[in-house]
């Protein structure tokens, strides 16, 4: 056994400063230019600090990649609680908390955004003690740190108590094992194929090995580290960009790179899915064709659609990564799906067709954006229910253009001068307008569900038992 590198997740509320402080510990640590591009491909970096090693998960900050942050704290052995001094304690402050306290690993607390005026550390502590983290000076035996990720006060400190707590975890890894580690990105790249961002665990990692998720398996024809260098070997901590997967891995998914047998006997063992796949099928369920730009994305916006308030539950038709294509909206035609796009494009064929059969198309690179568009195509989609009025009996007979009618409300309430349509069956007949609203041969102002109503009304049209009035809510 050998020791090996510590692996770090950051987390904590959106805007308080994860983001901030990876590039900031990033920049001051890595030469390459091309560290901030394949940064964001493979989803983690390597930096050297006082000649130890240290591997940062790139994590998103977004709410809806909660699935991201709670994966990404499982496969970390400590975790950053990034809590920002202007702002205190936040939701998303404690979800974080609790992915770091399921996965039961170490974690030190970064007290950022000490630079501001109005930087409160002591309400920022009380928060933290509100929160049951019990900080080190405070009572408990949390490590904590003041920092500024801006100008990077305290930043060095930080990560001097990274290397402390890590120290006595005593991380070692086999380098005669199977490589193994976890899906950390996953997309298909036009011109490279698909390239999946990993993070070793144990084992050598070589190139022309075979490699396989329980979902995909492939070869490694291409190995880069975490600074855009072709390698051909890798051994943990190190985060690395594989390119020669046959299908899209999921994110969040172990990987395994050994002999044939060990992969295959890995590949065929289990089929579970990391993020549910959607709601069972409904009669009434609204049904969804999405795709995004890399498997991240699509699982971050599917598990978004799964926690709308819709009025239906949804039903993932068909989900993929890439633009879409003639094929999506040949299958969205003919099953009556809303197409849904993230970060990605549909190609000209596509939209032509689109157009030609009227299908749905949304798209937009705002997660949020979406969610509030499928929301009001749910709305529309699902039919409302309409107040209305079920014509019983006509009494006499017409005086110009006035009725005399008795009904029930079958959906109220209804209101004495309103107007109506007049339907019978599912055709509309015509229409017109109350002129006095009575229950129990009283004058009332309104009527609610089934009551029985007597109704002086004003048509030009035909009304008989039988028939339906029907009355729209207001604009």
């Amino acid at each position: 056994m050998q020791k090996r590198p510590p692996i770090i997740v950051v987390m904590g509320h959106v805007d308080h400063g994860k983001t901030t402080l990876l590039d900031y510990i990033r920049k001051t640590s890595i030469a390459s230019r091309e560290a901030g591009g394949i940064t964001q491909a493979i989803g983690a970096y390597e930096i050297v600090y006082k000649e130890e090693k240290i591997t940062f998960i790139d994590t998103p900050g977004h709410e809806a990649f909660s699935n991201m942050r709670a994966y990404g704290a499982q496969v970390a052995d400590l975790a950053i609680l990034v809590v920002a001094a202007d702002d205190g304690v936040k939701p998303q402050t404690k979800e974080a908390l609790q992915a770091i306290l399921d996965a039961k690993i170490p974690y030190v607390v970064a007290v950022n955004k000490i630079d501001k005026n109005n930087a409160d550390i002591e309400r920022t502590k009380r928060d933290l003690a509100s929160a049951g983290v019990a900080l080190e000076g405070e009572g408990g035996n949390v490590s904590w740190q003041q920092i500024s990720a801006k100008t990077g006060d305290g930043v060095s400190d930080l990560l001097d108590l990274i290397l402390l707590a890590t120290e006595m975890e005593e991380l070692t890894f086999d380098p005669s094992a199977p490589a193994s580690g976890v899906i950390l990105t996953s997309r298909l790249d036009p011109r490279r194929g698909i390239t999946t961002g990993v993070i070793l665990k144990d084992g050598t990692l070589t190139r022309g090995s075979t490699i396989a998720t329980h979902h995909a398996k492939g070869k490694v024809k291409f190995l880069e580290d975490s600074t855009g260098k072709m390698v051909d070997s890798l051994i943990p901590s190190a985060p690395a960009l594989v390119i020669g997967f046959e299908d899209l891995p999921q994110v969040g998914e172990p990987f395994l790179s050994g002999t044939e047998a060990q992969v295959v006997s890995f590949f065929t063992s289990k089929k579970e899915r990391i993020v549910p796949s959607g709601a069972p099928e409904e009669e009434n369920a609204i049904r969804l064709i999405v795709k995004a730009d890399e498997m991240a994305s699509l699982e971050a916006l599917k598990l978004t659609i799964e926690n709308l308030k819709l009025p239906a539950s949804p039903r993932f038709i068909d989900t993929g990564v890439g633009n879409i294509t003639e094929t999506d909206v040949k299958l969205a035609g003919s099953t009556g799906a809303l197409l849904v796009g993230f970060k990605t494009k549909i190609d000209k064929a596509a939209e032509n067709l689109a157009k030609s059969q009227h299908t749905i198309v949304i798209d937009s690179p705002i997660i949020y954006e979406l969610g509030k568009r499928i929301q009001e195509y749910a709305k529309k989609l699902v039919p409302k229910e309409v107040r209305r009025i079920e014509v019983l009996a006509t009494f006499g007979e017409p005086k110009g253009k006035e009725r005399v009618v008795g009904g029930r409300v079958v959906l109220g309430p209804i209101k004495n001068q309103e107007s109506f349509e007049i339907w019978q069956n599912e055709k509309q007949i015509g229409g017109g307008k109350i002129m006095n609203l009575q229950s129990g041969k009283k004058d009332v102002s309104s009527a609610e569900a089934d009551q029985e109503v007597g109704l002086l009304i004003q048509t030009s049209d035909p009304i008989k038992a039988g028939y339906f009035l029907l009355f729209s809510d207001p604009e």
